[in-house]
């Protein structure tokens, strides 16, 4: 990262001098103020937990003497100490933020192709697929999404779906370095509500579909605000991609900027299928298609139920208005595989084993509606709930797997500060709704080993909740859990000679 003249780092900006003078050099933007110091700029956030204006001072003794502010302030006493100080104000500090990280890295999102996935459900396993897709192809291709952000052979944790605009526009940059020329990323109704991708002009923008969520304190008023944030992707992307079935699409599609393109199993779409079909063979779990309009096409697809049909299908016409060749995306689309999404895990031929991160009633419904179509021996819920959060989760996660499973097995998650007994008695108390069988094994490691060990042939075996952590968090500590890892231990303590 270069040096660079404040005046450049603030040329999109509307802004008044306060204080002090543009014409001055730093190299870098924070709005951590503990990073704040001599050659950056510190962008005052107002966030739902703090105010950045409240460390001005603090930011001022660590040698930082640039201040963006869009509060009014009195005249801080430390400023007659610190007479060099440039104060900066601006209507809307977040975007202020958005643009000046963008500055700093020299605009790296309009170096790539870029490419947001929006909806309720579906944005992982979507991304992936055009991933798996572009790649084959011959493009280098980057994610940031739920599961981490990922980058040729690197590797970085993700703590948001959707990062702050300064980490958006650093991983931009890194990918670039990493000789990526294309990126595709989740972007959730928090990140449009508060400008984390303010100013990114997206070649792509896909809608998958909407379902009330995020709706509380700290997320979203109500669901009309969730809709409207959502909408706002496309309102700043070239080309639109909607799942013409859902209800909420016509919303989506109101005052968009972009071009719109469809797909659904509605034969109005620009891309649509039918005939589906459900496979289940050693080790591979998942359906096909056929496909009409822009695409005359068989497809299978290897991850299960009609929901991958909808994420393939906007993969597809994504790949489609890049340019990819039929041939391409058909292969990366029977070996797509998402970690922790409707896993397959082979260790038998005799049934099926898959890890998921279904962690509500919604999502756990989902699947094993789904799993159902698969016409399995038994469908077998393994599943606990998180402590320190909702009850309801737990009395609804309960009662889903009572009444959809054939056998539930109650267990652990992230217990975090709360007895994972008094997790499991909440679990009960949705599960005894139902007449569905049950058994109890608290420690999760048990509960998968029983799990395969009382296996029937023509089993599907769910493990629920954990899908891509590869942790469990007791007591504010997280302890090494890789449900793969846990599987390899179980085979080699019962001595089963199978392959994963």
């Amino acid at each position: 990262m270069n040096h660079k003249n404040l005046s450049e780092v603030l040329e999109n900006i509307e802004y008044t001098v306060v204080k002090g003078d543009v014409n001055i050099q730093v190299n870098d933007v924070v709005y951590d103020s503990r990073k704040a110091n001599k050659d950056n700029a510190f962008v005052c956030i107002i966030g739902a937990v703090t105010d950045g204006h409240k460390y001005i001072e603090n930011t001022l003794k660590q040698g930082c003497r640039v201040i963006v502010i869009e509060r009014e302030i009195e005249e801080l006493p430390v400023f007659e100490e610190y007479q060099d100080v440039t104060v900066i104000k601006t209507e809307n500090t977040k975007k202020a933020l958005a643009v000046m990280a963008a500055a700093i890295y020299d605009y790296p999102d309009k170096k790539l192709t870029t490419i947001a996935v929006t909806g309720t459900k579906g944005k992982t396993t979507t991304t992936f697929m055009i991933r798996d897709i572009l790649e084959k192809h011959g493009r280098k291709v980057g994610i940031i999404g739920t599961t981490g952000i990922y980058m040729g052979e690197k590797f970085i944790d993700n703590p948001n779906t959707t990062p702050q605009s300064y980490e958006i526009h650093k991983y931009f940059s890194m990918m670039l370095q990493e000789g990526c020329d294309t990126c595709v990323m989740e972007v959730s109704s928090q990140a449009l509500k508060l400008d984390r991708t303010y100013q990114i002009m997206f070649d792509y923008g896909i809608f998958t579909n909407l379902a009330p969520d995020h709706i509380g304190e700290n997320e979203h008023a109500d669901y009309d605000e969730y809709v409207y944030c959502k909408s706002l992707l496309f309102k700043q992307c070239v080309h639109g991609i909607f799942n013409i079935d859902d209800e909420e699409t016509s919303k989506m599609v109101n005052g968009a900027v972009c071009s719109i393109h469809t797909y659904g199993f509605n034969s109005i779409a620009d891309l649509y299928a039918d005939n589906i079909e459900y496979i289940v063979r050693p080790g591979f779990i998942g359906i096909g298609i056929d496909l009409h309009g822009t695409v005359e096409e068989h497809v299978e697809i290897s991850t299960p139920g009609k929901f991958s049909a909808y994420n393939a299908m906007a993969a597809i016409m994504t790949a489609e208005l890049i340019g990819v060749d039929i041939s391409d995306i058909k292969e990366a689309l029977s070996n797509t595989f998402v970690k922790g999404r409707v896993e397959a895990v082979k260790i038998s031929d005799k049934f099926t084993l898959l890890i998921d991160y279904a962690h509500n009633a919604m999502s756990m419904e989902s699947l094993l509606t789904t799993i159902r179509n698969y016409k399995p021996k038994r469908i077998v819920s393994l599943f606990g709930c998180g402590g320190n959060r909702s009850k309801l989760r737990r009395y609804e996660m309960g009662e889903i797997s009572g009444k959809l499973a054939d056998l539930s097995i109650i267990t652990a998650d992230n217990s975090r500060f709360e007895n994972v007994l008094d997790i499991i008695e909440d679990i009960k108390v949705g599960i005894n709704k139902t007449d569905g069988e049950y058994v109890v094994i608290p420690d999760r490691k048990e509960a998968i080993k029983y799990s395969i060990e009382n296996a029937r042939e023509g089993d599907i075996i769910l493990l629920l909740g954990k899908g891509h952590e590869d942790y469990q968090e007791i007591e504010g500590v997280k302890r090494p859990f890789d449900e793969r890892v846990i599987i390899k231990e179980i085979l080699d303590e019962i001595g089963e000679k199978k392959q994963i």
